[in-house]
């Protein structure tokens, strides 16, 4: 059952990559514009409507969640790949798109931080007595 997990992951990709493909030629990019991250929404989208119904078993999911963990590593590999000395080159835009980013970001983690409230925090983890 854990390929059926893969599957629908593999689904999702492929769909999110002709999606990533067709705004990027809409755009005049000669490139994927956000493809995997189109494939994640849609993943999460269709993951969910499956478990509501049901047709989505827990060893489906288990599928999904090994690829979830390959998921930083896949996406460091695929930026790696990215022009960066091109962008750099380009000109000063570049740069300051990437920090007015960052410092938003940074900037916006304390009310993020907010929004869910406060929680009890979890029970300390024990270690049990081997007998």
């Amino acid at each position: 059952m854990i390929i059926y997990g893969v599957a629908v992951l593999a689904a999702c990709l492929v769909v999110g990559m002709i999606v990533g493909d067709l705004l990027g030629a809409v755009l005049g990019v000669e490139s994927n514009v956000g493809g995997v991250g189109f494939a994640m929404l849609l993943l999460i989208v269709v993951t969910d409507r499956m478990r509501r119904a049901g047709h989505f078993p827990p060893h489906s999911a288990d599928g999904v969640l090994f690829w979830s963990a390959m998921y930083i590593p896949i996406v460091v590999a695929m930026a790696s790949t990215q022009n960066v000395v091109a962008a750099v080159g380009g000109g000063p835009v570049a740069l300051l798109a990437g920090v007015a980013a960052t410092v938003v970001c940074w900037a916006l983690v304390p009310a993020l931080s907010r929004i869910g409230g406060a929680e009890e925090p979890l029970p300390p983890v024990r270690e049990e007595e081997e007998v």
